[in-house]
């Protein structure tokens, strides 16, 4: 049984603009599972362009999970773009030094953790995903919808701020693919199971 390779760089014969993402990521802080694939109008260099405010000295994590689809100008917004928001001003006087530079003397930055996007999900052309955001399991993000809260797994969201549209599939439906984990079952199951995965009768796989 025979599927395609996930180290390879390009998956399409002949067209480099759709990548296996986790195959040309050079930030260590950036976690991309197997078959993900990020497809970009102009090249697929604009990823990590795309992760903005993902500074080094911050720590935080960008963590996508297997067999997700990623359009063309997602952005993803990290940890350092983040200002005071319970204090008098939000200005980052302290960046500036000289006589500001104590300004955060006593205080930090506010961090919302890890972006976490789960598996399966796919997120529409222009969609913006805010720092510390959980997006569910089989999720969809609609195109140019900015997520400033956690998306539910099998739920389709959409809008600025982002709101559920609707659910995937009933809530037993849900529960029972939750429990399958499907993306991680060995490849030559999800080979074999390839139809009843694009179809709707849970029961067809095996």
């Amino acid at each position: 049984m025979s599927a395609p390779n996930p180290t390879t760089k390009f998956p399409l014969a002949n067209y480099d603009r759709l990548c296996f993402l986790k195959n040309i990521i050079t930030n260590p802080n950036i976690e991309v599972g197997d078959y993900t694939y990020y497809d970009d109008f102009e090249t697929v260099e604009n990823f990590e362009k795309n992760v903005r405010y993902h500074f080094d000295f911050v720590g935080d994590k960008l963590i996508i999970g297997k067999f997700c689809m990623i359009a063309s100008d997602v952005k993803f917004i990290m940890n350092g773009a983040n200002h005071l928001t319970d204090a008098f001003s939000t200005f980052p006087f302290a960046i500036f030094g000289e006589d500001w530079a104590g300004a955060m003397e006593g205080r930090a930055y506010p961090r919302k953790g890890n972006l976490i996007v789960g598996n399966d999900v796919w997120i529409g052309y222009n969609a913006t995903i805010m720092a510390g955001i959980t997006v569910g399991d089989g999720a969809i993000i609609a195109t140019n919808a900015t997520v400033v809260k956690d998306v539910a797994p099998y739920t389709i969201v959409g809008g600025n701020p982002a709101r559920e549209i609707r659910k995937r599939f009933s809530d037993d439906t849900i529960e029972k693919l939750l429990a399958l984990k499907w993306w991680d079952r060995d490849i030559d199951w999800i080979t074999s199971n390839v139809q009843a995965l694009t179809g709707r009768n849970f029961d067809d796989l095996t």
